[in-house]
């Protein structure tokens, strides 16, 4: 079993940064692509970036390319997403989540964690 754990979430003013963290343990994690994606309140839960196992190569949905950034540190078996110039529409619970196949889909991510708060005020 794969388990993932997020950390890094908060409080930010319009135009601000965060960096969100997410630890995984229990299998080889650089065996595993890895995804970001987020669930604002009353809508579904969206991707937001991907990177494949080896590193390298990465995948964003339009509305944040060019404002965050997917990274991976294998011998630390952690996963990051720097989010810069950050805006009110970016308020969502933030999950990441692992997967065998490097993917933009939510349905095959079949490990995830629990998610972290980031507020973004105007």
């Amino acid at each position: 079993q794969v388990q993932l754990v997020e950390s890094g979430g908060g409080l930010v003013q319009a135009g601000g940064s965060l960096r969100l963290s997410c630890a995984v343990s229990g299998r080889t994690f650089s065996n595993y692509a890895m995804g970001w994606f987020r669930q604002a309140p009353g809508k579904e839960r969206e991707f937001v970036a991907a990177i494949r196992k080896s590193s390298g190569l990465t995948t964003y949905t339009d509305s944040v390319k060019g404002r965050f950034t997917i990274s991976r540190d294998n011998a630390k078996n952690t996963v990051y997403l720097q989010m810069n110039s950050l805006e009110p529409d970016d308020t969502a619970v933030y999950y990441c989540a692992a997967s065998n196949v490097f993917t933009r889909r939510r349905d095959e991510y079949p490990y995830w964690g629990q998610g972290t708060q980031v507020s973004v005020s105007s």
